[in-house]
């Protein structure tokens, strides 16, 4: 496992709202982040259907195109009524010729399980999956999960994407009603930035 020693670190997106979670769990560790947006790096083509390889896609080019250690994040839901989707795809099922519009997308997802009748609760699973990559080529992978189920109508314009539609197992508000700090205690962003942590921070 490679440790960080550096204080420097591209953050692989052009996500505002991801570029702010990210910088907030970092916040402790007195790094200088800045994203591949910021550094108007372009977003390559995710051709991998799974997290981890296109986490890898992501963090890789970042961290060749900058000259500095990389961290990508690859992120989804995977409905289990709907043998896994949106999963990988998940920032697709939004994209309109206008941008990414995910209370489409949120609406699209209910209305295919009400389509097929599906059985109540309506599981469902949020996915996080970190990459770090060095310039030199080597990276780290960690994977996170947060389980809950699925509820409608929207709740919440707190949080980003399916935020609002996501009712974590044992709580009582969707990640779109939660407090950011208490999201950042459960989400499955948090589950794996708490591995990226132990392996290469601590």
């Amino acid at each position: 496992m490679r440790r960080f020693n550096g204080d420097k670190l591209v953050i692989a997106t052009h996500n505002a709202g991801k570029l702010v979670e990210i910088s907030a769990l970092l916040a402790p560790f007195g790094i200088k982040v800045t994203s591949a947006g910021e550094l108007g790096l372009e977003e390559p083509i995710e051709t991998e259907d799974t997290f981890a390889g296109n986490a890898r896609i992501k963090a890789h080019f970042a961290a060749k195109s900058s000259g500095f250690p990389a961290l990508s994040d690859d992120s989804g839901i995977t409905v289990d009524a709907l043998d896994g989707a949106p999963g990988v795809y998940t920032a697709d099922w939004a994209e309109t010729p206008a941008g990414r519009d995910f209370p489409m997308a949120m609406t699209k997802v209910w209305d295919l399980l009400e389509g097929k009748n599906a059985a109540k609760p309506r599981t469902a699973t949020f996915n996080s999956t970190l990459c770090i990559a060095w310039p030199d080529g080597h990276d780290e992978v960690f994977e996170g999960r947060v389980s809950g189920r699925l509820v409608w109508p929207m709740r919440g314009d707190l949080g980003f994407g399916f935020d609002p539609i996501f009712l974590p197992n044992g709580e009582d508000l969707t990640f779109g009603e939660m407090d950011p700090a208490r999201k950042k205690e459960i989400s499955h962003r948090a589950d794996a930035f708490a591995k990226l942590v132990a392996g290469c921070f601590a």
